[in-house]
């Protein structure tokens, strides 16, 4: 079975167009219109052994902060898309990663219950041109449209651009766990027979 699934989103603000293959090699090809959120969601895939292809169109002359929510949504529902109701995944994904000073940890179900717990302190409004306060946005509405229960905790850190980083590599490497099917796995890894 081919884990795979293809995403339109098209609204007054944003037209997206998202293509992933959870069980790929890194492969990336990400258009957003915000360069900073194509170099996180690049780390994401690299480090998520995902392939991703993203083209996107918002009005960032707004603000980016549209096309950035979006993109979590969109990317959300590929995800539950792909993953065809948790069928023999191991469900649970967990990382910690290091970025110079800074040391953050992700810890994650797929539980078909969204919820998000973002421990972060970012000092900085901004890095580069990028508001820092849209990685929790995006992360929201992933969490919500994949169903996932998503933890992130800063455990140290000072530079914006470092933090986030960590953020999206430690978010890759956690659902490359989770997303694992594990043949021990009978239907779904859960008690009750459904996540």
């Amino acid at each position: 079975m081919t884990r795979q699934s293809t995403i339109k989103r098209q609204t007054n603000e944003t037209d997206i167009s998202l293509k992933l293959l959870v069980d790929g090699s890194g492969q990336t090809d990400i258009q957003t219109g915000v360069p900073f959120m194509d170099h996180m969601l690049t780390l994401l895939t690299v480090h998520g052994f995902f392939d991703l292809n993203i083209s996107a169109k918002g009005d960032t002359e707004v603000d980016d902060h549209h096309t950035v929510e979006d993109l979590g949504i969109c990317l959300g529902q590929a995800l539950k898309e792909a993953l065809a109701g948790g069928i023999g995944i191991k469900r649970y994904g967990d990382a910690a990663v290091p970025m110079d000073e800074t040391l953050v940890r992700v810890t994650l179900d797929i539980s078909n219950r969204p919820f998000l717990q973002y421990q972060v302190v970012i000092s900085e409004t901004k890095t580069g041109s990028f508001d820092t306060c849209l990685a929790k946005e995006f992360l929201r509405a992933f969490v919500l449209h994949a169903g996932i229960t998503l933890h992130v905790d800063m455990i140290r850190g000072e530079n914006a651009h470092h933090i986030i980083e960590a953020i999206f590599k430690a978010l890759g490497k956690a659902l490359d766990q989770a997303t694992t099917i594990d043949k021990r796995i009978i239907g779904v890894m859960s008690s009750k027979g459904t996540i």
